[in-house]
């Protein structure tokens, strides 16, 4: 049995209902396909028609937004009066392409502009202080904030002292106590009428840019698309249409800087796509700022030197490698720690080391969630300070922020939300926090909490799963928040093929079959499951999403797998003519149906085990969790078949040891039978109990065949035995030598051996499984 990692919601995804076929005909749809959109709030014609064919005219005014006028006048009248501007951005990718959006269109306007991205690690997140203060020193009396702000009160107070004005741009959650700016331009400020407030900070620098210019600037949908992408805000609305048209500005982009970076990650720019964005560019421009400094990425997306570009992508290619080693390494020590046995019984997790790179603790603690399910925390301490710092991910349902929140005299800075936090305290006090952690997880009851959920968009057969239907899927697409790519349920048949791959073998590989349709499956990280899933029962489901594969010319599809689901008792064929001692060391119910095989294997059997003699076994010895081991071969199919459909223990290990299996010596030929009785005839007492082997070499009969056909002449009355010594019967009776019992026994053995020790693995299994029914 193969627990899902997450909880599955299928409502409404087995058959289309009535509305999506309606609905199907009259768009000429898949059904399938109008019963995902209507699953996701799109209920009628129109509302498909206009989420399938994403226009500019479904772009809102700008001037809608709350102090975009405002905010418009004074960059104006700084452009007019050659104010110097400074544009104040962020770190991460998102504020990357924010600033320059915002820098390129005033530097179009002939603005005396420049531009300002705070250190991660010097200066911290949003508006800083001596940062403002540097910056206004230098000349500026119009700071433009761009994806940060709206919490920036101190810097801001500080700037008004100095006589500079600062516009906010900003997307980010609003604060109780606003700062006192000149303008605050934000999508979602209360009252306001603005209809989208989903936007990202570059979504926001791109409307701001598009009041100032009083037209959709076509040339900053590059940078805009990957701001909304690398920000993971909704996939909907105004974003949608945005990213729509950036993704193909993207792949014929003018940008150098963003050609060479393009080049440098191996992206081909004709299959370019939201998660070319996501896993590709937007990871290479937010490792300047996990590393170093991030302001060579703004030089990036808007040199028009065309060695600069190549050198300044060639420079980011080399921090993401170096970005990806230190996450690979910390990892490693990182899941070594969650894996230790305190731990493991922890409901919450605080992992700390030496000398980890904090710019890239809060992707290691991500990985740590994905890996186990709890709410982390990981840290580096630093001996030189006495502090340890770090980020937090978690889990659906639990609040991380508030955990914390309340134990604010344990830790020197803190902040973030309910998913993800950044922290710092003592080295003193990790341990004081890692207990307050684990008190709020009793408070919050995290025990009782639910595995994350995902949403299933449908259920496919494999004979659904066509090129026509994953190229009309493909128009739901880009997808993000809000818009996930849909995630199908498949219920196969079979599972073969499975193979670990990757040079760790952490990556799984199979083939999902039904009705005589195959599917190759991907199953990234779940390396592990090989064994379970290649002797799962057929009641194995998976969930993952269609796929394109190319190669070499010629493109298939396949399932990115997501999860995996084996209910059922999971069948391990393990068939042996050799026993061990270590075999029977495990947990488990070891079942015998010979009483000699099991009279000389019950000393080896380990502690927390029995050995059982098939007749006297009970079901009540058996529960879901137990382990049965069938150590040897029944003499009767039916024997074995009777304990399977009694039983559904979570694993059965099928060992079905036979020294020698009767069915390679096969029964007895008619000869053989006439010249043994023929022998019998002129022969009495014969010593057979030593003198075997010189009986089996003169009648040119194998021993063991001699043995069995003496015993069946014993039971038909053609001899007798006594003391060892063996005579003919003086008048037998004419019998059928089917008759004798050794006979019939020795028919349903090779019967039996020939199901289970004899027939390939594929064929047993089956049997198997319907005897589990």
């Amino acid at each position: 049995m193969i627990k899902s990692q997450y909880k599955w919601n299928v409502k409404n995804v087995d058959q289309p209902s009535d509305e999506a076929k309606k609905l199907g005909q009259e768009l000429e749809l898949d059904p399938i396909i109008c019963q995902i959109l209507i699953n996701r709030g799109y209920e009628d014609a129109d509302s498909i028609q206009n989420f399938l064919n994403p226009n500019p005219d479904q772009l809102a005014d700008p001037l809608l937004m709350h102090d975009m006028q405002r905010g418009i006048d004074r960059i104006e009248e700084a452009v007019s009066n050659s104010e110097k501007i400074t544009v104040y951005g962020d770190y991460d990718a998102d504020g990357v392409t924010s600033t320059a959006i915002m820098y390129e269109a005033l530097d179009q306007l002939g603005a005396e502009v420049e531009f300002y991205i705070p250190n991660r690690f010097s200066d911290g997140y949003g508006p800083n202080v001596e940062a403002f203060k540097k910056i206004i020193e230098n000349g500026t009396t119009l700071i433009i904030t761009v994806d940060n702000g709206v919490s920036g009160n101190e810097a801001i107070a500080a700037a008004n002292k100095l006589n500079c004005d600062v516009v906010v741009t900003d997307h980010h959650e609003l604060p109780e106590q606003l700062p006192d700016a000149y303008a605050i331009i934000h999508p979602r400020f209360p009252g306001s009428n603005y209809p989208f407030g989903g936007l990202s900070g570059a979504g926001v620098a791109f409307k701001v840019v598009t009041a100032l210019l009083q037209e959709i600037p076509q040339d900053a949908l590059d940078l805009v698309a990957i701001g909304t992408v690398a920000d993971l805000v909704p996939m909907t609305g105004e974003n949608r249409v945005l990213v729509y048209y950036g993704l193909q500005a993207i792949s014929q982009t003018a940008r150098l800087g963003l050609s060479a970076l393009i080049k440098e990650a191996k992206i081909n720019p004709e299959e370019l796509d939201e998660q070319s964005i996501g896993f590709g560019i937007a990871p290479r421009l937010n490792a300047l700022g996990r590393l170093n400094d991030a302001a060579p990425a703004v030089e990036l997306l808007t040199t028009v030197d065309e060695d600069r570009a190549t050198e300044l992508a060639r420079d980011v290619e080399s921090q993401n490698k170096e970005r990806q080693e230190l996450v690979k390494q910390i990892s490693l020590e990182a899941e070594a720690q969650a894996d230790t046995e305190t731990n493991r019984n922890s409901q919450t997790l605080i992992i700390d080391g030496n000398n980890w790179h904090e710019g890239v603790l809060g992707i290691v603690a991500s990985r740590i969630v994905e890996k186990t399910g709890k709410p982390t925390i990981v840290l580096n301490r630093d001996s030189t300070t006495g502090r340890a710092k770090g980020s937090g991910r978690s889990v659906d349902g639990f609040d991380l922020f508030s955990a914390l929140d309340g134990h604010r005299d344990l830790m020197v800075n803190f902040g973030g939300h309910a998913m993800a936090v950044g922290m710092t305290t003592t080295i003193d006090n990790i341990n004081q926090v890692r207990e307050a952690l684990e008190q709020e997880a009793d408070k919050q009851k995290l025990s009782e909490q639910e595995r994350s959920q995902v949403k299933v968009a449908a259920t496919l057969n494999l004979a659904d799963t066509t090129m026509d239907f994953f190229h009309l899927m493909k128009r739901l697409a880009p997808f993000g928040t809000d818009n996930l790519e849909p995630l199908f349920r498949f219920d196969p048949d079979s599972i073969s093929g499975v193979k670990v791959m990757g040079a760790d073998k952490t990556h799984l590989r199979f083939k999902l079959g039904q009705n005589g349709k195959s599917l190759d499956a991907i199953a990234f990280g779940k390396g592990s499951l090989a064994k379970d899933i290649q002797n799962g029962p057929n009641d194995t489901e998976i969930i993952g999403c269609l796929d394109l594969n190319v190669w070499k010319g010629r493109s298939t599809l396949q399932v990115m797998v997501k999860d995996v689901l084996v209910s059922g008792t999971q069948l391990f064929i393990k068939r042996t003519n050799q026993l061990n001692q270590q075999m029977f060391q495990k947990s488990g119910v070891y079942l015998f149906f010979h009483k000699k095989i099991m009279t000389q294997l019950l000393p080896f059997i380990g502690e927390n085990a029995q050995g059982i003699l098939f007749e006297d076994f009970s079901i009540q010895q058996v529960n879901p969790e137990t382990v049965i081991y069938i150590v040897d071969c029944p003499d009767t199919i039916e024997d074995l078949g009777g304990i399977l459909k009694q039983v559904k223990p979570s694993k059965i290990v099928l060992y079905l040891y036979k020294k020698q299996p009767i069915s390679l010596l096969g029964m007895p030929e008619r000869a053989q039978y006439a010249k043994l009785f023929k022998f019998v005839e002129t022969h009495r007492n014969v010593d057979i109990a030593h003198q075997m082997d010189e009986l089996a070499k003169y009648l040119e009969i194998n021993r063991n065949v001699l043995v069995f056909m003496i015993q069946v002449f014993f039971e038909v009355g053609f001899v007798q035995v006594s003391q060892g010594l063996m005579s003919g019967a003086a008048k037998p009776s004419r019998v059928d030598l089917a008759a004798a019992p050794s006979y019939q026994l020795r028919e349903q053995q090779i019967e039996t051996e020939e199901k289970l020790l004899l027939s390939n693995a594929n064929e047993l299994k089956v049997w198997l499984q319907t005897q589990l029914v």
